[in-house]
């Protein structure tokens, strides 16, 4: 928002418009100039009634506004780094092994299958590694990052995980387990999806 606390919604095309003054083709009025701020504070069917800057109000056909995006998430924060892998790396090699622990414990018959998913519920763990390239989930980040060499590079975000082992649902008696699919804080991103050869290693569990 600027300092007069106009905030535009789109713009004008290119060549100007006609307005009008009600939503009526009969009742012509001013010409917009090209690539004009306005705010769109009412519609009826194609008509879009505009607001301007100096507060002066008009109707348009709204099919020929163009509309301005919204500010992007987090971008009022300070420009930070390229992050550096290692401390993330570090936490998901810590996740994987006591998961690898507690699944030796429970197949040698140390934990019962109670305990194994009290202390193995809510947590996440993504890592796909293809050569020099590696896809990593950071859930403290809320997103995929994409790792080549020492560099990261944001690459999908994902949904939060469940707070706890109640988010879910158990199977139903005598009903055979699902069959492993897409996780659900896979990368989501339209371009660069992780070769197929790649190997995926996911735990859905919970903080301890």
């Amino acid at each position: 928002m600027n300092d007069t606390g106009f905030r535009p919604t789109h713009v004008t095309p290119l060549d100007g418009m006609p307005t009008w003054a009600g939503p009526d083709p009969a009742e012509p009025s001013a010409w917009l100039d090209a690539v004009l701020p306005v705010r769109v504070v009412d519609t009826r069917g194609d008509w879009a009634r505009v607001l301007c800057s100096n507060g002066w109000a008009a109707w348009v056909d709204g099919r020929l506004l163009i509309a301005l995006p919204e500010v992007p998430p987090n971008a009022a924060r300070p420009l930070a780094r390229t992050p550096d892998p290692r401390p993330l790396l570090a936490r998901l090699e810590r996740a994987l092994s006591a998961y690898r622990q507690s699944v030796e414990q429970l197949a040698e018959g140390r934990l019962d299958l109670q305990a194994f998913r009290e202390r193995s519920a809510g947590l996440r763990l993504g890592v796909i590694v293809d050569g020099e390239s590696a896809w990593l989930l950071d859930l403290e980040h809320g997103r995929w990052w994409y790792c080549h060499d020492t560099q990261l590079q944001t690459f999908a975000t994902v949904e939060a995980p469940p707070d706890g082992p109640g988010e879910r649902p158990e199977p139903e008696p005598g009903e055979p387990p699902s069959k492993p699919g897409t996780p659900s804080g896979a990368p989501t991103a339209a371009e660069g999806r992780p070769p197929a050869s790649s190997v995926t290693g996911r735990v859905q569990a919970g903080e301890r």
